[in-house]
C-alpha cells in the first residue's frame, strides 16, 4: 500500500470521529502537509552531546532557572508513573526527569534529552503538537499518528519566555498503560500551572532590577506581567500582557510603551500599581467595566483599588464612569 493510501485510510479510520478538534488537525496535517506514513519508524536521531549542550544554551535564561521547577513537577507525576521532559521551542528535549526503573522504557521510546519530537517529524505527539497549537495537548495511546507510537500517553503545554515568545514545552509522558486516559487529561492541569511558574521565574529573572507588577492573575498559560523602569516606561512585558496592552506583533522582542512618568527613583508596588490602573482608564477612556477587563480582575476589585491608590492619584478616582 502506497504512503498516500496509508494516509488517506488512516484519517477514513473510526478513530478519526473521535479524535479531539486539536488531534485531528494534527492528523490532517501528518498526512498533508509532512506526507508521514502511519507506519514510520521512530527515527533513531538523537543529539549527540555538543549538540545537546548547543541546544541547552540557547534555552538561555530558561534553562538557568528550570531545574527547581522541573523537580518540582516531577514530584507532583512520578507517583503516576509519568516522566517529565523539557522541550525546546523546535521540539527537541533539553531535559528530563524520571524515576530510574523506567530509564531503559524511556531511551527506548526517545523520552530522553536529545530526541527531537517536532510534529514534521514525529506525526501527533504531546510535545509537537501542542507547540503548533499553541495551547495544552493530549495524545493518548492511538490518538498519535504513527502506529509505533500508540503504547505512549503524553500530555504537553508550551511555556512563554520572557520576551513574549514561546519558550518551549513542558511534558509528562507515561509508557505504562492509562486505558481510559483520564490520568493524562488531568496531567494537563499541572501542567500549565507549571508552565506560568516557569514563566514567572524567568520573566523575574530577566527583569531582577525592574519594578514587575502582575495584572491580575489572567487566563490560559501566561501570565499578564510588566517590568517598569523609574521612570515609569514598560521595558518587558509576557505574551499575556502583550495581548492586554495591544502589544500583536510577536516579533516585538523589546518593549517600550510609556505608562506615564510621574517621580524619578525606583517605583514601589503602590505606585506602579497606580500607574498601570491610570493607564487602563486611560486606554478605556476612563469607563471602569473595560478597563477591569483590560486589567483581568472585576469591577468591584478595580474599585477597591483605586480607592485604596486615592491619596497617591487624586486625580484617578475623579475621571471614571461606570
Amino acid at each position: 500500500m502506497s504512503k498516500s493510501a496509508m494516509n488517506s485510510l488512516a484519517l477514513s479510520s473510526g478513530v478519526w470521529s473521535t479524535l479531539p478538534p486539536m488531534v485531528r488537525r494534527s492528523w490532517r496535517r501528518c498526512a498533508e502537509e509532512y506526507g508521514i506514513a502511519t507506519d514510520r519508524a521512530l527515527t533513531t536521531d538523537i543529539l549527540c552531546s555538543a549538540e545537546l549542550r548547543q541546544a541547552r544554551e540557547r534555552m538561555g535564561v530558561t534553562m538557568k532557572i528550570a531545574d527547581p521547577e522541573l523537580d518540582r513537577l516531577h514530584g507532583i507525576v512520578s507517583t503516576l508513573d509519568y516522566n517529565v521532559l523539557l522541550a525546546d521551542p523546535a521540539g527537541i528535549v533539553v531535559a528530563r526527569r524520571g524515576a530510574p526503573p523506567f530509564e531503559k522504557g524511556c531511551r527506548r521510546w526517545h523520552l530522553w534529552p536529545g530526541a527531537n519530537w517536532a510534529e514534521s517529524l514525529a506525526g501527533t505527539n504531546g510535545i509537537g503538537t501542542c507547540l503548533i497549537e499553541g495551547v495544552p495537548v493530549t495524545v493518548h495511546r492511538d490518538q498519535h499518528w504513527c502506529t509505533g507510537l500508540r503504547y505512549l500517553t503524553c500530555s504537553a503545554v508550551p511555556f512563554y519566555g520572557p520576551d513574549g515568545r514561546v519558550a518551549g514545552a513542558l511534558d509528562a509522558s507515561s509508557i505504562r498503560a492509562d486505558p481510559s486516559g483520564h490520568v493524562a487529561l488531568m496531567m494537563e492541569a499541572v501542567l500549565v500551572d507549571a508552565a506560568r511558574r516557569l514563566e514567572r521565574r524567568s520573566f523575574l529573572e530577566a527583569f531582577r532590577n525592574r519594578s514587575v507588577v502582575l495584572l491580575g492573575e489572567g487566563e490560559g498559560i501566561s501570565l499578564p506581567m510588566i517590568a517598569l523602569d523609574d521612570k515609569r516606561i514598560v521595558v518587558g512585558a509576557t505574551y499575556a500582557a502583550r495581548s492586554l496592552l495591544g502589544i500583536d506583533n510577536p516579533e516585538i522582542a523589546s518593549v517600550c510603551f510609556d505608562l506615564g512618568a510621574r517621580t524619578t527613583g525606583v517605583p514601589d508596588f503602590q505606585e506602579a500599581e497606580r500607574t498601570v490602573i491610570e493607564a487602563a482608564l486611560s486606554m478605556a477612556q476612563g469607563k471602569i467595566a473595560p478597563a477591569a477587563r483590560l486589567l483581568g480582575i472585576s469591577r468591584s476589585t478595580l474599585y477597591r483599588k483605586i480607592g485604596a491608590l486615592a491619596h497617591l492619584s487624586p486625580s484617578s478616582s475623579s475621571q471614571v464612569d461606570s
